[in-house]
């Protein structure tokens, strides 16, 4: 990931309307939800969602698919771990401690479920 695609994602997700939609189609998973379905559970309107939408999908955080007449959105894993991946490159600096919680905090978030892995928040 380039300065320009990272700026492009960190600016996308600087709106608390995008982050929570954001945030919601990381837990929803692979399968994702329809239009509908994300504006009842942010409580938006559709034109404000299908701007955020939008931006987050020109950001690459999002992808959609067409299952008849409804179009699903997911968010696209890929390009959050290369955020992540992007934002931590220099992290430790030759002090691994730094980022020690981090790592620990995602082998914690994830868990197996049988063939599946789920992620949870931590505990707090």
């Amino acid at each position: 990931m380039n300065n320009e695609a990272a700026i492009d994602a960190l600016s996308a997700l600087a709106h608390a309307g995008r982050l929570d939609v954001f945030r919601l189609l990381v837990k929803a998973g692979p399968q994702g939800l329809a239009a509908g379905d994300i504006a009842r559970a942010t409580d938006t309107r559709p034109n404000t969602l299908s701007t955020n939408l939008n931006i987050l999908s020109h950001a690459r955080l999002i992808a959609s698919r067409r299952e008849g007449r409804s179009i699903i959105y997911t968010a696209n894993y890929e390009a959050m771990r290369e955020l992540l991946a992007f934002l931590m490159e220099d992290c430790c600096n030759g002090s691994p401690e730094i980022c020690a919680p981090l790592a620990a905090l995602a082998s914690q978030c994830c868990e197996d479920e049988g063939a599946e892995k789920t992620c949870k928040a931590p505990a707090q």
